[in-house]
């Protein structure tokens, strides 16, 4: 057992590289809560976080890559739900949700089919902490002027570099009636929970 006054069998510091703009991989997003609700914009279960100094209201989100040489990595960005500024960052934050709901359930973008519709409607936030999807991966300055990977764009099942991250062809109908997470198995969706999260009982 090793001893709290002798450090010298401890492991060393990893140093990780950033990994490169624009790589294409699988990843987990959960949701970190910010305990913001707001029932009459449909925010409830807590996983909503209010901004002190702007006000902006957003999901704050680790992704955890799943697979490949970067597999176990975190990454951290922010989804937009509101700015008092104006709609703007709010629409991103739903173009970009919308992605990762097709990227999730194999829906092309282009598929407006009653499918289609059902696959890109959610009950809840909780739907979406523990999304798993093709994810493309940036890299950006941190408030401290550093760089930082953070993950900004789905990959949709319409792009070449889906097909080689889900490891599947696309299924013949664009959307199928049960939705399939991006992956070589499928995943189980996580059952919808009433009233609080589980972090929140």
């Amino acid at each position: 057992m090793s001893a709290w006054n002798d450090f010298n069998d401890a492991e060393q510091q990893q140093h990780f590289d950033l990994i490169p703009k624009g790589t294409v991989a699988r990843v987990r997003m959960t949701i970190k809560p910010g305990g913001h609700d707001d029932a009459a914009q449909g925010w409830t279960g807590g996983y909503a976080t209010q901004s002190f100094d702007t006000g902006s209201v957003y999901l704050a989100c680790e992704f955890v890559v799943l697979e490949g040489e970067f597999a176990r990595r975190k990454l951290w960005s922010n989804v937009g739900l509101h700015s008092p500024k104006g709609p703007a960052w709010g629409n991103m934050g739903r173009t970009f949700l919308r992605a990762a709901l097709n990227s999730a359930r194999n829906v092309r973008p282009q598929d407006n089919s009653p499918q289609a519709a059902a696959a890109r409607r959610i009950q809840g936030f909780h739907e979406l902490d523990g999304l798993e999807f093709v994810a493309r991966i940036d890299v950006e300055k941190d408030g401290r002027g550093d760089l930082r990977n953070v993950v900004k764009m789905a990959v949709e099942p319409d792009q070449t570099d889906y097909l080689q991250a889900a490891g599947a062809a696309p299924s013949a109908a664009a959307a199928a009636p049960q939705p399939r997470v991006a992956a070589p198995a499928p995943q189980a969706a996580r059952p919808a929970v009433p009233g609080k999260p589980a972090w929140a009982q």
